[in-house]
């Protein structure tokens, strides 16, 4: 079987060449990594470009136009189908996201058509942030549940292990999310068409090095569209 983990970066620099030599160590047979960088200006994808010459698995795909997570996730995710993937992983490029995870992600993929890295779950953690940005967090998290009707109880997380047949049926053109609110619109979509969801326990960090993309503006961002996805 063929995995590939898709990883959207924009000035990752910091962390991108330690993350996917990390992946690369653990060894997993028929394991692709695809990093879709957002034309990064400090380099994120001149690094990737060095350790794709000597490792034929790593993979650059360098985009120019209509930049965001959202975009850059859908370009990685059709990618990543056309060349045959039948497991795409998608996560961070900040070590927020751990790699040691994929191992536990692929011996539960065979038997459900989403796997969720899920701080909440029982041995899950959300690390390194405040009282206030946690109980934000889980405010969120009641919201689009109760809304979307979504049954996991971390919809906002974005390391994930998708089935290839997840992507044949939920329309990737047809998305509508430009930045991380498509985390929770493919989640929407994947429970419209019924498919089945399983959390693994992950301990979520914050990043240690660089800035991080994600601010307050960008979880009003993630509300307002599970209103536009409910029209």
């Amino acid at each position: 079987m063929k995995t590939t983990v898709v990883i959207p970066t924009y000035n990752e620099k910091e962390n991108i060449g330690d993350l996917v030599n990390f992946i690369l160590d653990l060894n997993i047979e028929g394991l692709d990594i695809l990093v879709v960088d957002d034309n990064s200006p400090d380099g994120t994808g001149h690094i990737v470009s060095e350790i794709e010459k000597n490792n034929p698995s790593v993979n650059l795909l360098t985009r120019k136009k209509k930049r965001g997570r959202g975009f850059a996730g859908i370009e990685g995710f059709k990618k990543a189908c056309d060349e045959g993937a039948d497991y795409i992983i998608e996560m961070d490029g900040d070590f927020s996201h751990h790699p040691r995870y994929i191992p536990d992600f692929l011996e539960k993929i065979p038997f459900y058509d989403i796997v969720i890295g899920s701080r909440f779950v029982p041995g899950g953690k959300d690390e390194d942030r405040g009282f206030y940005r946690r109980i934000v967090t889980t405010l969120a998290g009641i919201y689009i549940r109760t809304l979307l009707g979504i049954r996991v109880r971390d919809v906002s997380s974005g390391y994930r292990c998708f089935k290839r047949h997840v992507f044949e049926r939920v329309d990737l053109d047809d998305l509508i999310s430009a930045g991380p609110p498509i985390v929770t619109e493919i989640l929407y979509k994947a429970r419209l068409e019924n498919f089945n969801m399983y959390e693994i326990l992950i301990v979520f960090k914050d990043r240690v090095r660089g800035e991080t993309k994600l601010d307050y503006i960008t979880l009003l961002e993630s509300l307002v569209m599970v209103l536009r996805l409910r029209q």
